[in-house]
């Protein structure tokens, strides 16, 4: 269109090549927008695919996610079961301790008594002796001496 509009007389010539290069710069915008617009799709679709690759893969680490979060609840559950138990155990542990060494000393203070009457029974001849001036247990108190003050079996 460019060689003809030129081979024409010059005052047709002229108007006919301002509209040509008016086309052209119509035509170039209109080339351009184009090329925009596909690349704009051809973007748009590649997004849409890496969306939903990323919302599929987002759907499994999720699935995993859950998977392990809910593992781990049932683990931190069982422990503190077994804490549970293990506190009730100590619990009935620590009561049975405190029994045993009440008997315990009920068995002291049985055994301090006992020790104490032998010990008087033990003085008794002696201070018949300081008190008669004879000294007649003295077999005995040797014999109980030498047993610790245990009766015979």
């Amino acid at each position: 269109m460019d060689l003809e509009a030129r081979s024409l007389q010059p005052n047709v010539k002229v108007v006919l090549l301002a509209k040509l290069r008016e086309y052209k710069s119509d035509l170039n915008n209109l080339k351009s927008e184009h090329k925009r617009l596909a690349s704009a799709n051809s973007n748009q679709a590649a997004r849409d695919d890496l969306l939903e690759s990323g919302m599929a893969d987002a759907m499994s680490v999720s699935a995993n996610q859950r998977g392990r979060l809910m593992m781990s609840t049932e683990r931190l559950n069982e422990s503190s079961d077994k804490i549970k138990e293990s506190r009730r155990t100590m619990l009935e542990t620590k009561e049975l301790g405190v029994s045993i060494l009440q008997d315990l000393h009920q068995q002291r203070q049985s055994l301090l008594h006992a020790n104490d009457t032998v010990f008087l029974l033990l003085k008794v001849p002696y201070r018949l002796h300081l008190l008669t001036g004879k000294f007649e247990g003295k077999d005995e108190r040797k014999r109980l001496m030498r047993k610790g003050g245990r009766k015979n079996k």
